[in-house]
């Protein structure tokens, strides 16, 4: 079942007196449970495309369906409940509230959302001890090493089970050996959990750990691979 579905989505920008064409003409889906690294140089669209999927811009141009919800030309409200309801986000800046304990940077979206207290908590352990850091829960990020506090970000991002979890670079601020035990997290929670995730990354060996590689080059897909399939655009 296709989760997300892009058809000729186009996007430009006007910088100065310069029209940029971020996005020309990308169509592509991507079913549930998948795990899915989108590569490509600077420039090469690959991070507008993360924000349109993340609905924090919009197409100027196609169609972006999640679940078969027509998302692309939603209000800003609109966007904003399927981003609360239906995404969670990783960065490469982990953005913790630093006076705030992991506990209480896990719980944060439930509180927006009106959660009691008490179901926020259970919830969040919950999240965390699906991380393997709910002895953690009570520090505070600068008591946290980088590869912990990536964690509590990805924990964050599970707690309102999400569609899909969008990770932009999110191993970007790690060491090498931290990174691959948070891709190795991604991993299992896409294989044991079945959760789809999305991952950018200009980076080859962090892109491997996914199953399906989609490159980017000036606004469009120019390769998509598949395992051991190789699919040329």
């Amino acid at each position: 079942m296709d989760l997300i579905e892009v058809h000729d989505l186009v996007k430009v920008y006007l910088v100065g007196d310069v029209f940029v064409h971020a996005l020309r003409g990308v169509s592509l889906s991507i079913q549930r449970g998948e795990f899915v690294a989108v590569m490509g140089p600077s420039g090469s669209g690959k991070s507008t495309f993360m924000h349109i999927l993340g609905c924090l811009d919009r197409p100027t141009k196609g169609t972006y369906r999640l679940e078969e919800m027509d998302v692309g030309h939603l209000s800003r409200d609109d966007l904003a409940t399927i981003r609360k309801k239906k995404l969670g986000f990783v960065f490469q800046t982990f953005n913790l509230l630093s006076r705030t304990s992991a506990l209480e940077n896990v719980e944060l979206p439930l509180v927006y959302d009106g959660v009691p207290s008490r179901e926020r908590r259970r919830k969040a352990l919950e999240a965390l001890r699906a991380i393997g850091l709910e002895d953690r829960a009570h520090h505070y990020p600068n008591q946290l090493s980088g590869g912990e506090q990536q964690r509590v970000a990805i924990a964050r991002a599970l707690i309102n089970t999400p569609s899909v979890i969008l990770a932009d670079e999110p191993t970007g601020n790690l060491d090498s050996e931290t990174g691959a035990e948070i891709l190795g997290l991604f991993q299992q929670l896409n294989q044991e959990r079945g959760i789809t995730l999305v991952l950018v990354t200009h980076d080859p060996d962090v892109a491997a750990y996914a199953d399906r590689v989609i490159h980017f080059r000036d606004g469009r897909v120019i390769q998509d691979v598949l395992r051991s399939t190789v699919h040329i655009k």
